[in-house]
């Protein structure tokens, strides 16, 4: 019975998912810039090919920047916010910490390159949107289309909704779906973007609850050896990958860790001990093409968590700061204008 269910998990998926992705927002479409950046696209994928020439983890730093935007109150660019007077951002809260600071960095420079090209019609929101794209295709994952139209937040939410928004790496399935249920995501959602685990490095901090004092049991023994030589003590500093088969690619082999439990967080690994996750994630791991279908159209629905469009947010000139006075320059889809507000 169960490799009946599990096989109709698969043909459903590879009958469903392939080429697919979700309805659009409104406001939101595939040629918003077409009129006014149209070179938008290339502008992106150029910069971040010669920027992954030199460090291809900033791949995996812009796609998790991109998830911890889009978790706390939409894909909105609040994530880039620098503090400020009024109180600290939701870069200073504790699952934010650990965010590299070359991924801000590469989204500000991109910024700049792009309003010099174009002048400024492209959100911070939907250049961060694109990057996370590239990341992955950029990598060997999948090369989806992105909707674009976001605008830019004008607040970031406090510590608390960030802490409350972020499922932590020690959570279990249990503890994260009724979190992701809050914006619309459910549990295939939660086992095909935890694929943007397949590249990428950890702290020690975040996984020390699976190897301290002792081995969870879920643990491969040979993976937890070594684990334990990377991390001498719980408060470690050292850094390990997230996949320890193919560390820089984008692939499916994450899923092959999990199967093999060589999963590094609580929330990884759960995912092939929980019933209701289990049979996607072996599905993921012997069919990466269906990883990849299910990835970008998943991607794509999170792209679109309470996204801010039309007349509504700004196009900031920098993305770490609000700008000094709300006027930009900003394209409605349909109406062949700039509007200026």
């Amino acid at each position: 019975m169960a490799s009946i269910l599990f096989y109709l998990v698969v043909s459903f998926f590879a009958l469903a998912s392939a080429q697919t992705l979700p309805p659009l927002e409104s406001g939101l479409s595939f040629s918003f810039y077409e009129s006014y950046c149209p070179k938008l696209e290339a502008i992106v994928r150029n910069f971040l090919k010669e920027k992954f020439k030199k460090d291809i983890g900033l791949a995996a730093g812009l796609l998790r920047v991109h998830f911890h935007d889009c978790f706390v109150q939409g894909c909105d660019a609040s994530v880039l916010l620098d503090g400020s007077a009024s109180g600290p951002s939701e870069q200073d809260a504790p699952p934010n910490l650990t965010l590299r600071p070359e991924a801000f960095e590469a989204i500000n420079d991109l910024r700049a390159l792009i309003d010099k090209r174009c002048g400024r019609v492209v959100s911070c929101a939907d250049v961060l949107a694109l990057a996370a794209r590239d990341s992955v295709a950029l990598a060997g994952g999948p090369n989806y289309k992105v909707p674009l139209g976001r605008r830019d937040g004008l607040n970031f939410a406090t510590r608390d909704v960030t802490v409350a928004s972020l499922p932590a790496p020690t959570f279990n399935v249990s503890t994260i779906l009724p979190i992701l249920a809050k914006i619309n995501l459910d549990s295939a959602d939660l086992v095909a973007l935890s694929g943007g685990h397949t590249y990428g490095r950890s702290h020690c901090s975040s996984f020390s609850n699976r190897i301290f004092p002792s081995r969870d049991p879920t643990m491969d023994q040979t993976f937890f050896k070594n684990l334990r030589n990377t991390c001498p003590t719980s408060d470690s500093s050292n850094t390990t990958v997230l996949d320890i088969r193919t560390p820089n690619v984008f692939d499916n082999k994450y899923y092959v860790d999990l199967m093999n439990r060589q999963g590094l967080f609580t929330s990884d690994e759960d995912l092939y001990m929980d019933s209701r996750t289990k049979s996607l994630v072996t599905a993921f791991a012997i069919n990466q093409s269906l990883f990849f279908d299910k990835f970008a159209y998943s991607m794509v629905k999170m792209g679109q968590l309470s996204v801010l469009t039309g007349v509504r947010g700004e196009i900031r000139a920098n993305c770490s700061a609000r700008n000094a006075r709300k006027i930009s320059m900003w394209p409605v889809e349909g109406d062949g204008q700039s509007a200026a507000h």
